[in-house]
């Protein structure tokens, strides 16, 4: 049974370029996922993808039956890795996630995907909540500009906000490279 599982998290069509939603810095943060999901791979862990779809179909993006709901080719599943369809940012409510994971003896999840300031952040901090040793690999994440209170904050700035609050009681927060050398 695996101890480590990547947990990759809603690298879909709608987030790239051409897709109802992108996101900065999209494409590179799915090779890099890639990378991680690859060594995973190769070193027998286990690889869960989860994909969101909203309930309804005039949604922003990830509308139900969508081609942009779809998972990314770049990061598609193989085989025998399980996909998991979500509803909420978190990755594990109301999913089999945490029954997966436990059904395979993961004790150590490494996180992937999008959006940093949305189901990275719900779904690290609800690996750590529930016990597990929680890695997230930061330019395997992508995510968009945003807004409050009249402040535009560029996607750099939501970006390094989420994964400092994640690294600063969560999570290890790691680049690929680093993640990779281990």
């Amino acid at each position: 049974m695996s101890k480590r599982a990547v947990v990759v998290v809603d690298l879909q069509n709608d987030y790239w370029p051409s897709g109802r939603w992108p996101l900065e810095g999209i494409e590179q943060a799915s090779a890099n996922a890639a990378r991680v999901i690859d060594a995973a791979r190769a070193a027998g862990d286990l690889v869960v993808h989860v994909r969101h779809e909203f309930a309804d179909a005039g949604a922003p993006f990830f509308a139900p039956g969508s081609e942009g709901a779809e998972i990314n080719a770049a990061v598609r599943p193989i085989a025998d890795e399980t996909v998991i369809l979500k509803h909420h940012p978190n990755s594990f409510r109301e999913t089999d996630l945490e029954r997966t994971l436990d059904a395979n003896g993961v004790e150590e999840v490494v996180v992937v995907g999008a959006m940093s300031h949305m189901c990275i952040a719900a779904t690290g901090r609800a690996a750590s909540e529930l016990g597990y040793k929680t890695v997230v690999v930061q330019d395997a994440c992508a995510t968009r500009a945003d807004a409050f209170g009249g402040v535009d904050v560029p996607a750099a700035q939501v970006h390094a906000a989420n994964m400092s609050a994640l690294a600063f009681a969560y999570a290890e927060v790691v680049d690929t490279g680093d993640f990779l050398a281990r």
